[in-house]
């Protein structure tokens, strides 16, 4: 006797029922007795053995051919109406979800597989089945009583259920041939139509409805919804058949010319039936249906349904006037807006030019007009929706809505900043939906690079030709909003139309800014900026710098859009004047630009992936802009603490490295420098650059050496321990975070940034240890506490498999930041970024073995945080991670039991639910632990 080996012994259900399938459907001689036992098991309770029946019933039908299959065609098919009108779940409510089947009952996998075998032995034996539905007498009983029901929500939910089940049976048959649809349409139609009180289409085009039943009676919901079920079945076969045009004197001609005769009368039934409902509260379904016979009887192939003109810009007519008046109906609304993105994607797809005609004027057109316009009462925001979806639906139509939306764009930008500040936040929703909805369906739907291109030389002529700025005060939402959208559309585009952008952009600022800044600068020069007005005066009585002196709204607005060009460009395009450039954003660092902080990192990152071919053929290698950097002076720094460049004036000559030292005693001027180094050491960190080295040194000394004078100061009495006072070490410290965070606004993918692989891990790797030693040795609670601060930043931005390898040695300065960032509100998403790694170290094995012998610190800082007041997510974190702590060895967290449970209260009347249900998983853990 064979024996199967252990390997073999685990056979899966899947294969053993396929063998079976496959031994039953061997030969049709086992037709007489499989298809009775198939029948019968799809009777069983079992929705395991109802499926694997209808499986085996489908696959079995090819095999056995039709002669055999019609001998059980009448136990079939009261087998499958059974099976599809019993295994129906709670219907979908909302009417918004795409696809939706029938009235919204969601179909589990038995009542999936009936309507597939359905149609199946409906195309095998047509005659014979077609004539058991239609002839069906339950069907029938569902069309006589759909007449006492006029409203959806008057239907019983059983009744609801068995119209689902008849519409999605009639749907599936209808549309497996035409010859079947010719017959459903036959039998059913003319009762529906005449149940909803329709009639034909006079001779003249025009539609008569019996004694204006419409808009003084309303639909019968029942023939509405059945109605609409058989036109799209119609519709769906006629899109699938490769011939749309059907031959004269043939059986497509039966359900072509009951349509036709039909068609206005319906477009204009629903239509006035949807405007006055409009006007009054109806149900989802109700509202659903109506649009949906809309949109279909509009999508019918010309050449099947040739819809008159005239109807068809009805259609259009009625549907844009709900976007525009009915705003407020958000079902309603919505549902309206689909229909129209259908309507558009049919006519841009199939090529029906006169349609496309009428949707362009009709939909497009209006569409573009409401961006623009202000007297439309409707908000901004649906304004934006509408447009971005009503654009998607074609190449034509989004090239149309691009367009106006530039100009809208262009025009608030100018409006702004010519001082009508009420522009600012629709231009930020404008620009917005560009980047979120525009710009992704660009990138996807590809070849309109010069789309992007046209929206990046429109944003720089606009800013070329706002000669004065009028406003008070920066918007900075604004400006970032501006940035990021010209960053994308710039990041998008090829090398050569980048090279377009760069000249332009360059050429916008070398005429436009007060800082003036020459053409070319040579290797050996250090002059490039004129004047530098960054002045600082100290009052020896206050101890307190004055604030320094910013540039023009208008430099910082130009310069930061330039910065955002440099940003998002490839690395191979070709910067002009890298070196005068680099120098230009070196000294509006230290204005406290950040774009052009980023934009300095940016060009670091991109010089390192230029070959030496390249090298030669720029102005610039990254060793020269890294010396610049690093080695150069290019300030003057006199006894009043004048500012200037080098060669201006006398006094000290100072890089930007002394500046982050303390070379000058303005906090706020060195604050800006090591803003500035953090994002040029990021740039040497993705790249892999030794120089980052030297960048991390800088600000350890800032750490160091500033809190050791602010630890004297505060000894001799001479400071007080403010947060304006830390502000050089605070920076410092948060540098880490830029470091090594991941970016959204520059050097990531996106923007074409240069990352090497395991570059955060090497980082962590080596500057952790050193931190921890500074944080030993340090006697100064200043400046611990700022060492933490950047050691948890360390922390929360390392994978976490790094984190885990170290979890033991970590342990004590994730505790310690944790304890330290819950003390200050604004560092409360840091807190939750840091509580994310603990969690993730107590819910790995390893993780929790390392944390064993901190288990009662942990604690504490845990239970602490449970009533943390500034943010939701941190309580319910905390919560979770003392839930993993419940599974600690017991002797470890016993003895803090009653310390938890007690802790546990307060959060079990937390306002957030979230909490709360946290909060009972937590009580019962540690409950649990006797």
């Amino acid at each position: 006797m064979m024996h199967l080996k252990d390997e073999d012994a685990e056979v899966k259900r899947d294969d053993l029922s396929k063998a079976l399938m496959s031994a039953f459907s061997s030969t049709p001689l086992f037709e007489p007795f499989v298809i009775p036992l198939l029948l019968e098991k799809l009777s069983s309770s079992l929705p395991l053995a109802k499926v694997d029946s209808l499986k085996y019933l489908n696959h079995c039908t090819a095999k056995y051919g039709a002669d055999r299959m019609a001998k059980h065609a009448g136990a079939i098919w009261i087998s499958l109406k059974d099976a599809i009108s019993n295994s129906l779940e709670k219907p979908d409510m909302s009417f918004t979800s795409e696809p939706l089947y029938g009235l919204g009952f969601q179909e589990n996998e038995i009542a999936t597989e009936a309507l597939m075998l359905l149609q199946k032995v409906t195309l095998q034996n047509e005659a014979l089945f077609l004539s058991l539905i239609i002839q069906d007498e339950g069907i029938n009983i569902v069309f006589n009583s759909i007449a006492s029901h006029e409203h959806y929500n008057n239907i019983p939910l059983q009744g609801k259920q068995w119209l689902h089940a008849v519409g999605r049976i009639l749907y599936i048959i209808s549309k497996t041939s035409m010859a079947s649809c010719n017959s459903v349409f036959e039998s059913f139609f003319p009762r529906l139509m005449n149940t909803l009180e329709i009639s034909v289409t006079n001779s003249a085009g025009d539609c008569t409805l019996n004694e204006n039943t419409f808009p003084s009676k309303k639909f019968n919901f029942g023939a509405l919804y059945l109605c609409v079920e058989l036109i799209a079945a119609c519709r769906d076969l006629i899109m699938r058949s490769k011939d749309l045009a059907p031959k004269p004197d043939t059986p497509q001609e039966t359900c072509r010319y009951m349509l036709q005769s039909f068609a206005d009368s319906l477009v204009n039934a629903f239509s006035s039936s949807l405007a006055t409902n409009a006007n009054e509260v109806a149900h989802g379904a109700d509202i659903y249906f109506k649009v949906k016979g809309l949109q279909i009887l509009a999508t019918f192939p010309g050449d099947f349904l040739p819809i008159s003109k005239f109807l068809f810009a009805n259609i259009l007519t009625i549907l844009m006037s709900i976007i525009l008046v009915d705003f407020n109906k958000i079902l309603l609304w919505k549902l309206v807006l689909k229909a129209l993105v259908h309507i558009g994607s049919f006519v841009d797809v199939y090529h029906e030019s006169e349609k496309a005609l009428g949707y362009m004027g009709a939909v497009v057109d209006k569409t573009v007009s409401l961006v623009s316009r202000d007297d439309v009462k409707m908000p901004f925001s649906l304004k934006l929706e509408a447009a971005s979806e009503i654009g998607a639906s074609g190449r034509n139509h989004m090239l149309k809505i691009v367009q106006g939306m530039e100009e809208a764009i262009v025009a608030k930008l100018s409006d702004y900043v010519h001082g009508n500040l009420k522009s600012a936040e629709k231009t930020i929703q404008l620009l917005e939906c560009y980047c979120n909805k525009i710009l992704s369906w660009i990138n996807e739907t590809g070849g309109l690079e010069e789309v992007l291109l046209r929206f990046v030389i429109n944003i720089w002529n606009c800013v070329e030709s706002c000669k004065d700025f009028s406003i008070q005060v920066q918007e900075e939402e604004l400006l970032d909003a501006t940035m990021m959208a010209m960053k994308l559309a710039i990041g998008s585009c090829s090398e050569e139309s980048q090279n377009i952008i760069i000249h332009k952009a360059y050429s916008v600022i070398s005429s436009s800014i007060s800082i003036p800044f020459k053409e070319s600068l040579d290797a050996t020069s250090s002059i490039q900026l004129e004047e530098l007005s960054v002045s600082e005066q100290i009052d020896n009585s206050s101890h307190r710098d004055d604030q320094i002196d910013k540039f023009s709204l208008r430099d910082e607005w130009i310069l930061s859009h330039f910065a955002s060009v440099i940003i998002a460009v490839r690395p191979k395009a070709q910067i002009v004047n890298v070196k005068g450039i680099l120098h230009l954003f070196m000294t509006t660092v230290l204005k406290g630009c950040v774009p052009a902080a980023q934009a300095l990192g940016s060009v670091i990152n991109k010089l390192g992936t230029k070959s030496n071919e390249t090298a030669n053929s720029i102005d610039c290698t990254l060793e020269e802009a890294v010396d610049m950097i690093f080695r150069t002076k290019l300030w003057n720094l006199n006894e009043n603490g004048v500012l200037r460049t080098c060669g201006s004036g006398n006094g000290s000559k100072v890089g930007l490295t002394d500046l982050c030292l303390g070379f000058s005693s303005n906090k706020l001027l060195r604050v800006h420098a090591v803003v500035g180094l953090a994002w040029i050491g990021k740039g040497l960190l993705l790249l892999g650059h030794e120089k980052v080295k030297d960048v991390t040194k800088i600000l350890l000394e800032c750490l160091l050496s500033e809190g050791r004078i602010r630890a004297m100061e505060l000894k001799q009495g001479l400071l007080e321990n403010s947060y304006e006072q830390h502000s050089v070490m605070r920076s410092a410290a948060d540098a880490f975070h830029i470091l090594m965070s991941d970016s959204e606004v520059c050097l990531n993918r996106k923007f074409h940034a240069i990352a090497r692989p395991l570059y955060k891990q090497r980082f962590f790797s080596t500057v952790m240890p050193i931190l921890q030693s500074c944080i030993i040795k340090s006697d100064s609670s200043v400046c611990r506490s700022m060492l933490f601060r950047a050691s948890a930043h360390l922390i929360s931005n390392a994978p976490l498999i790094v984190i885990l390898s170290e979890a033991k040695k970590l342990m004590p300065v994730l505790l310690d930041g944790l304890s330290l960032l819950s003390e200050d509100i604004l560092d409360k998403d840091k807190l939750y970024s840091l509580l994310l790694v603990l969690s993730g170290i107590l819910t790995d094995k390893n993780g929790q073995v390392a944390v064993i012998e901190n288990a009662h610190i942990l604690v504490n800082c845990l239970t602490r945080l449970i009533d943390y007041p500034h943010m939701m997510f941190v309580r319910e974190t905390a919560l979770q991670c003392l839930i993993a702590t419940s599974e600690l060895p017991y002797a470890r967290i016993f003895p803090m039991r009653t310390q938890v449970l007690q802790a546990i209260c307060k959060a079990l009347d937390d306002p957030k639910r979230a909490v709360r249900q946290e909060a009972v998983r937590c009580r019962r853990a540690w409950a649990s632990i006797a």
